[in-house]
């Protein structure tokens, strides 16, 4: 797996979608709101990214809406259809 590392914080990259990482656009949106998530999921819609965190379903602060089990759902139901996408898991 290809390890990427933005704002000083070290991420493998499970997938990119169609090319999907800008590692300057996202240093750009990644503030400290998504310090806490083990996931960042990015898509790209219009030619904006918006990114989304997820927890791992052990992780205490998991819930329905920010469940990494549930990605396909939220890519098949919040992202433009074959929009391209990435996952980063926090390091």
């Amino acid at each position: 797996m290809k390890n990427i590392e933005i704002n000083n914080v070290n991420y493998e990259v499970v997938t990119d979608y169609n090319d999907a990482i800008d590692e300057e656009e996202i240093k750009e949106k990644l503030t400290d709101y998504f310090d806490d998530f083990d996931y960042i999921v990015g898509d790209w819609a219009y030619s904006k990214l918006r990114l989304k965190g997820f927890y791992k379903e052990d992780n205490k602060k998991v819930s329905k809406i920010n469940n990494i089990k549930d990605l396909d759902n939220y890519l098949k139901n919040n992202c433009a259809y074959g929009c391209r996408y990435f996952v980063l898991l926090k390091k």
